[in-house]
C-alpha cells in the first residue's frame, strides 16, 4: 500500500476560499414554506470536532422544484428561495442552516423520492467531496424512497435527522467521517 504524501492531501492548513459564497439562510422572509433549521457537528475518526471543514447543501423548494432559471418538470422555481447553502464549521465543529422543508422530487425510473437535502462535505485530508443526504424524521415517504431503500437497514439512521426535543423546527444531523461517535455510526456517503 502506498501512503499519501503531504503534496497529495489537503492540509494541514486547509482554508476553503470564496467566503462570499457562504450562506446559511436559503430563503427570503416572505417565501412560504415550513421553516427548518438544520444543525449538527462534524467529527473525525477519533471523535474530535472538525473545526476547518465546510458543508454545502442543495435542495428542492417546497414544491419539489430545484432552483434553476428554467425550472423543473414544467414548474417555475419559487422566487426568493436559493436552494443552496454553504458554511464552514465553527471552532466546535458545528454548522447550521436555515431552510425550508423540500417537496418530493421525481425519482429515476419514475415515482417520487422522499423530501431530502443533498449535503456535500469537505474536510482536511479529503481529496474529493463526500456526498450524503439528509432525510426528515417521521416522514412517511422515507419508506418508499428508492435511494434510502438501497442503504442497509442498519445504516439508514445515519441519513435521517432527529428533531430537537426543546426547539420545534430544529433538526439535528451529525456528520461522522469514521467510526462510531456522537451516538451514531459513520455517516453513509454515496459514490457519485
Amino acid at each position: 500500500m502506498l501512503y499519501a504524501t503531504a503534496s497529495q492531501t489537503v492540509g494541514p492548513y486547509l482554508h476553503i476560499g470564496l467566503d462570499w459564497l457562504n450562506r446559511d439562510t436559503l430563503y427570503d422572509d416572505a417565501v412560504p414554506g415550513e421553516r427548518v433549521t438544520l444543525e449538527g457537528c462534524m467529527v473525525d475518526g477519533d471523535g474530535a470536532p472538525i473545526t476547518d471543514g465546510m458543508i454545502e447543501i442543495w435542495q428542492a423548494d417546497p414544491q419539489g422544484v430545484y432552483p434553476h432559471p428554467e425550472g423543473h418538470a414544467g414548474k417555475a422555481p419559487l422566487p426568493g428561495f436559493s436552494g443552496f447553502g454553504r458554511m464552514p464549521t465553527d471552532a466546535a465543529g458545528r454548522y447550521r442552516f436555515r431552510t425550508l422543508k423540500p417537496g418530493r422530487v421525481a425519482a429515476p425510473g419514475g415515482g417520487l423520492q422522499a423530501p431530502h437535502i443533498v449535503m456535500s462535505v469537505f474536510a482536511r485530508g479529503v481529496l474529493k467531496r463526500m456526498a450524503t443526504r439528509v432525510y426528515f424524521p417521521d416522514e412517511p415517504a422515507n419508506a418508499d424512497d428508492p435511494v434510502l431503500q438501497c442503504v442497509p437497514a442498519a445504516r439508514r439512521a445515519t441519513l435521517v435527522a432527529t428533531r430537537h426535543a426543546q426547539q420545534p423546527g430544529v433538526l439535528q444531523f451529525n456528520v461522522v467521517l469514521q467510526g462510531t461517535h456522537l451516538g451514531q455510526g459513520e455517516t453513509v456517503f454515496f459514490d457519485l
